[in-house]
């Protein structure tokens, strides 16, 4: 017996709608009179009048509205509407960025989750529209939030606003594919005019335009880079930031959005890596930007690029001590710090390598480092020598380089040229100590197979 087919479904044509062939003006002009709407889509809703509906949404969370908005296309859209109300936009854009009453960590956190909750309220809301509408409808009801702007804070160090907007982007953009966010980071641009200014502190000397530097740092470090969770989204943005410009104004970039801040003022502090030695925490960003840059892989990072990149940052301002490159090498991993010096054993420039291992020595003796590392990496980079005459030759460079900074150290001791708390002899009191355990190690390393 044949079967009764049920006509009561609805058919779903079959049809593909494209991205640009969205009515994005009409998205967000429609009201909920409008005769044209399928008001069937607003399920129980359709029968609650445009002030009801909105009450109702003041007694859900962000993310609730969220959920809400997709049930239809229509829900969505008068969740838009209530948005770009001026209660909606005052209960959902919260702007209690200096706020000091709360303990820090909780008001971070919970401000930082509603932004990243409203992103995703966005996110969905606006899912119809192409990109470049999203973002300038977007940008039209945070327009009003002057902390999200590049100058619009005059206390930005004490500020949540560029984190919470960097969290909010995060969030919206999260999962687009690359040249959406191609887009976005061009936006951003124009919007904020930040190729210009950022043309002008690399056109200027180191420090010139403090505050300048410090609000790039700001907004590329709260806005572009520091929310994300996959490594590979952040060298995507970085590559942004630095792609466009040449190697050198590559490094000052570097240096200014990840070098060493004054804790007082969070100005860059451009004296630090060429007056003294400094410590892990004023090179610990900049070694994992380079780290970033070098393990994700991308096509448009080779390990030369990477290295030329060191090479460049290692002279801003100016030439930097040879302590704080050898930190710098050590805390960017073994495959960085192996690429850089071999580059230098290939392009003959011998007698820099070895005084190079010579400051890798010392810092291993002053941070209780392994020294058979520093061994083992000078090893390893014999092996790139072509001629046993070049790996003998290096070898020596090594022995007299050891001798040479030691004398030099002396030398500024026994001048009577101390610092008040006689760094200079501390220093050489590490140095000694640094060769005789560096020798130490190279005897075990040539003893030990003769005993087996």
């Amino acid at each position: 017996m044949a079967s009764r087919i049920n006509t009561s479904f609805t058919l779903i044509p079959n049809q593909k709608y494209r991205r640009s062939n969205r009515r994005s003006n009409s998205y967000f002009s429609d009201t909920l009179g409008s005769e044209s709407q399928p008001l069937s889509t607003l399920g129980n809703f359709k029968a609650l009048p445009l002030e009801i509906f909105q009450i109702i949404l003041r007694y859900l969370s962000v993310k609730d509205i969220s959920m809400l908005s997709m049930v239809s296309k229509t829900v969505s859209q008068h969740i838009i509407n209530y948005i770009s109300t001026s209660s909606g936009s005052k209960r959902l854009l919260l702007q209690d960025f200096h706020n000091l009453e709360l303990p820090s960590k909780r008001q971070d956190s919970a401000i930082l989750e509603h932004y990243r909750s409203l992103g995703l309220l966005f996110k969905r809301c606006t899912l119809l529209l192409p990109t470049r509408e999203r973002l300038k409808y977007i940008h039209r009801i945070l327009a009003e939030v002057s902390c999200f702007k590049f100058n619009g804070c005059a206390a930005p160090i004490q500020c949540l606003g560029l984190p919470c907007y960097g969290m909010f982007l995060q969030t919206l953009t999260a999962g687009w594919d690359e040249l959406e966010c191609h887009r976005v980071y061009n936006f951003l641009c124009e919007l904020t005019d930040l190729s210009r200014k950022m043309q002008t502190v690399v056109c200027s000397k180191p420090g010139s335009a403090r505050k300048l530097e410090l609000r790039i740092r700001l907004f590329c470090r709260s806005v572009l880079l520091d929310h994300w969770i996959h490594q590979s989204d952040s060298a995507f943005w970085l590559t942004r930031i630095l792609k466009p410009w040449p190697m050198v104004n590559q490094a000052r970039l570097l240096y200014i959005i990840f070098g060493p801040i004054s804790p007082q003022d969070g100005q860059v502090v451009w004296q630090k890596m060429i007056e003294e030695p400094t410590d892990e925490s004023s090179l610990k960003g900049l070694a994992d930007a380079i780290k970033l840059l070098y393990d994700t892989g991308t096509k448009e990072w080779t390990a030369d690029d990477v290295i030329s990149l060191i090479d460049e940052l290692s002279v801003v301002p100016r030439e930097w001590l040879l302590e704080n490159n050898a930190r710098l090498l050590i805390l960017s991993g073994n495959n960085i710090c192996f690429t850089f010096m071999a580059s230098k054993a290939v392009n003959g420039r011998a007698i820099e390598l070895a005084k190079l291992i010579v400051f890798l020595a010392l810092v291993c003796e002053k941070e209780l480092y392994c020294m058979d590392w520093a061994v083992k990496m000078m090893q390893k980079v014999c092996k790139v020598f072509s001629t046993p005459v070049e790996r003998n030759n290096f070898l020596q460079s090594v022995a007299s380089a050891f001798a040479c900074v030691i004398m030099e150290m002396l030398q500024s001791v026994m001048s009577g040229d101390r610092d008040e708390d006689d760094r200079s002899f501390l220093n050489l009191f590490h140095l000694v100590h640094a060769q005789a355990n560096f020798h130490k190690e190279v005897l075990y390393l040539t003893m030990n197979p003769l005993s087996t």
